[in-house]
């Protein structure tokens, strides 16, 4: 059997939430997309069935712990477990501190902070009950290195990765709960069209307007390798920049 094999095999019969959902974690595993866009989310899974896969399409605003809590009840009611958690819906509202834009301070942390905690804690119970599971956190370089204009946004990586550290520490030893941070630099996604400041828009088209960006599903393979590898390994963190990448 061969390591592409292992990995799908590896899926079968495992139910993924993902959140921010743009594209499947693997082969084999039911899929529960999570975001707000209902149309999006209906095509991705549309996109899954016709490769054989199983999805279950559910709009849910993350930052809403009470929708959370529902959209988890649903993903059980449909597929009676939960075994694998991405956490990856998050915003990237770059601007220099100076300009206080207060609003989109509290959208960051909101999203990118509470939204995965409300997401681990309501998948944790059913975890716990089923004895293992796997939490992935999508964090960035950034919760390594703060830059201009992305203080905030740093801030609450910083806080996924603390918390992907913590979560570890606390279950996989005694619950059998594995947890890591992955750590993507600059991602050809739509993440920076959410950034409403000119002054950083044009930075960031100035310095990567020619370069190569990680695809989407450069990170969606390491997803997929971290949740294949054998029930004894626990891959804590995953950094990954483009070769094109200098800090």
């Amino acid at each position: 059997m061969n390591r592409r094999s292992q990995g799908r095999d590896a899926l079968v019969d495992q139910v993924a939430i993902v959140t921010g959902a743009s594209s499947g974690i693997g082969a084999g595993a039911a899929v529960v997309l999570v975001a707000r866009r209902l149309d999006r989310l209906e095509g991705v899974a549309r996109a899954i069935a016709a490769l054989g896969g199983r999805a279950l399409a559910i709009p849910t605003d993350v930052t809403d712990r009470a929708a959370v809590q529902v959209m988890v009840q649903r993903t059980i009611d449909a597929f009676g477990r939960i075994d694998i958690l991405v956490n990856n819906a998050g915003v990237m509202l770059l601007a220099p501190i100076r300009k206080r834009e207060v609003d989109e301070w509290d959208r960051m942390v909101d999203l990118n902070v509470k939204g995965l905690l409300y997401c681990v804690a309501a998948v944790l119970p059913h975890m716990l009950e089923g004895g293992a599971g796997h939490v992935v956190n999508v964090g960035s370089v950034a919760g390594r290195r703060p830059f201009f204009g992305g203080a905030v946004y740093a801030a609450t990586k910083f806080a996924v990765r603390a918390l992907s550290a913590g979560l570890r520490l606390e279950l996989a030893p005694h619950e059998n709960i594995r947890v890591v941070d992955i750590q993507p630099g600059v991602v050809d996604t739509e993440l920076g069209s959410h950034v409403t400041d000119q002054e950083m828009r044009e930075g960031f088209a100035r310095v990567w307007g020619n370069k190569k960006k990680l695809d989407a599903e450069d990170v969606a393979h390491a997803v997929a390798w971290v949740v294949t590898r054998p029930a004894h390994v626990n891959v804590n963190e995953i950094l990954i920049r483009p070769t094109a990448q200098e800090t």
